[in-house]
């Protein structure tokens, strides 16, 4: 058991959007500390996403993230001896850190081409559109939670 809630801490904005999300999602796709390669690769993505969508590159970049962000998700609830799936909603904060993922896992995973920032940039799109990887996690997760919809009155 936890004993004290875990502080949330700051993430800067990124230089070119000023989006603390952008940062966030640079943060996410950074490895052993090369954040000038995260952000190059993350600025092309949201470039050729709103290429694609025809739209403002923080327009289309948010609607994707948006698409993928899970509204409600399962809990383990101990009750009895037994453990049961409760449904419960997510945080705000707690969804775009789980969409993010999501995207940079199935980015990571579908890597047909050598430019990460190519494949980051087709689940972008796939997200955009609602279709992909990361949108069938978000729909299996809200289908999880909808079978167990039954112990929702055990939430806490």
């Amino acid at each position: 058991m936890r004993g004290k809630q875990a502080k949330s801490r700051h993430v800067d904005p990124d230089h070119k959007f000023k989006s603390a999300v952008v940062g966030q999602f640079i943060n996410y796709i950074m490895l052993d500390g090369k954040k000038s390669v995260a952000e190059k690769i993350v600025y092309d993505a949201i470039t050729k996403l709103s290429e694609k969508a025809k739209m403002g590159e923080m327009e289309s970049f948010n609607k994707a993230l948006d698409n993928i962000k899970p509204k409600i998700e399962l809990r383990s609830r101990r009750v009895g001896g037994a453990n049961y799936q409760v449904p419960v909603p997510v945080t705000e904060s707690r969804q775009a850190a789980l969409a993010m993922r999501w995207i940079i896992k199935a980015a990571k995973e579908g890597r047909g081409s050598s430019d990460f920032s190519e494949s980051l940039a087709m689940q972008l799109w796939n997200s955009f559109n609602k279709e992909g990887s990361a949108y069938k996690k978000r729909d299996e997760v809200h289908k999880m939670a909808e079978a167990n919809r039954a112990f929702s009155h055990l939430n806490w």
